[in-house]
């Protein structure tokens, strides 16, 4: 058995700092089947980089305090507190705090207690193809990540 407190666990902000608080719990609680991350957004913060899949995890979002807004295939979707969304694989997400306060939540993921990078894509602006196009991820040697257009294979690291 484990237990913690959240304040406790290290605040672990990903790569791309596109948030102030992100507490991965399912590390402190040594998790090895199911992924748990506590947020706190500020307004304009996001729960991950940008918009994106994970191919290999399906994600639920429960929103303890504030509103998020999330970008989806079928448009915007509002998810207020005491609600919660679900993402099966596959499905493309951005979820972030565009309301007046803080966003406090979590992110909740399965089958593994963390996601394999190979299988996440993100579709972001390719100069190559001059549009926005789906992108393989993985972390790049230099930090940051490194994304390879599916269009195109140009590629490109973000800090």
């Amino acid at each position: 058995m484990e237990k913690v407190e959240i304040d406790e666990v290290d605040n672990e902000p990903n790569p791309m700092a596109a948030q102030s608080v992100r507490r991965p719990v399912s590390d402190a609680l040594g998790t090895t089947d199911f992924a748990m991350n506590y947020f706190e957004l500020e307004q304009g913060e996001s729960f991950s980089g940008g918009y994106h899949t994970h191919h290999d995890q399906e994600e639920v979002f429960y929103v303890l305090e504030g509103t998020a807004t999330f970008e989806t295939e079928n448009g915007p979707l509002t998810v207020d507190a005491g609600e919660l969304v679900r993402f099966a694989p596959g499905e493309f997400q951005q979820g972030t705090n565009e309301g007046d306060g803080p966003l406090v939540g979590w992110a909740l993921g399965a089958p593994d207690s963390s996601h394999n990078w190979e299988d996440i894509e993100s579709v972001v602006y390719c100069q190559a193809c001059d549009s926005e196009t789906k992108h393989a991820l993985e972390i790049a040697d230099e930090g940051g990540f490194r994304l390879n257009c599916s269009n195109c294979d140009n590629s490109f690291t973000i800090a």
